[in-house]
């Protein structure tokens, strides 16, 4: 039996790819054989160990503009020929409460979720046409699709704001719409939720750790490496009959 989860020769694009998370599944992807386009605003990760296993070629990109998405889209290609896979993990933000949010907070941290996953879907389209299909992964969050409990952050200053929570919630309706609209054309597309992360270098405080780890059933918060399985069958061919989906990875906090 051939090796379903296998990404051998695929060019998969991972969008917010230097970062805690996007770090983790370029390992995971190129582990597999992929050759990996890594979108970022900054390179963190320039040197790894393996790239034995895969090619890892890295985009300064700004989601934000259109334009800097196409550039992206556009190197891949004539880097490598095609493009298969499509993660749209990045996000951009603006914090603040609800009652004192501006409007322009609240459309930055609405389009830090969900317009940079729309934009780069709508760019990408042309490329799956052109290989006659493609895989989207996108990525949602827990707080798309529960609240955040305020008696847990305290003053931590982790707070996590509305317009991310609704841009996050917005992607994961998205991913449905796409899974729709898009299958005549080949494309899959589904989504990808992660629950607790925290990234340690943004020092979160002991005390909210150890509320985090309260809210799961597991009583514990995730490591980077437990979101690269669900990425990995999503992308692969282990997923062929699965589009319009949404994998909760989050240690079963949403299941209560």
């Amino acid at each position: 039996m051939k090796n379903l989860f296998s990404m051998q020769d695929k060019v998969v694009v991972v969008t917010g790819g230097s970062g805690y998370l996007g770090n983790a599944m370029v390992s995971g992807l190129m582990a597999q054989g992929a050759k990996v386009v890594v979108a970022d605003l900054v390179d963190r990760h320039a040197s790894r160990e393996d790239d034995q296993y895969g090619e890892r070629f890295f985009v300064a990109c700004n989601l934000a503009e259109t334009e800097s998405i196409r550039q992206l889209f556009q190197k891949a290609a004539e880097r490598f020929g095609h493009i298969d896979v499509l993660v749209n993990c990045a996000t951009f933000g603006a914090s603040g409460s609800v009652e004192e949010m501006s409007d322009e907070a609240w459309a930055k941290g609405v389009d830090g979720a969900v317009g940079t996953t729309f934009r780069c879907t709508r760019e990408i389209i042309p490329y799956f046409e052109a290989v006659n299909g493609g895989v989207i992964v996108n990525f949602g969050s827990m707080y798309g699709v529960v609240s955040p409990d305020p008696s847990i952050y305290g003053e931590s200053g982790q707070n996590n704001p509305a317009n991310y929570g609704a841009g996050k919630a917005a992607v994961i309706q998205f991913t449905r719409y796409c899974a729709g609209h898009l299958a005549n054309k080949n494309i899959r597309v589904n989504c990808v939720t992660p629950g607790p992360f925290p990234d340690p270098k943004k020092l979160p405080p002991e005390a909210f750790l150890k509320e985090l780890r309260n809210k799961t059933m597991l009583k514990r918060v995730g490591v980077p490496d437990e979101i690269v399985g669900a990425v990995l069958y999503l992308a692969s061919d282990a997923a062929s009959f699965t589009t319009g989906a949404n994998l909760i990875v989050d240690g079963g906090w949403t299941a209560w």
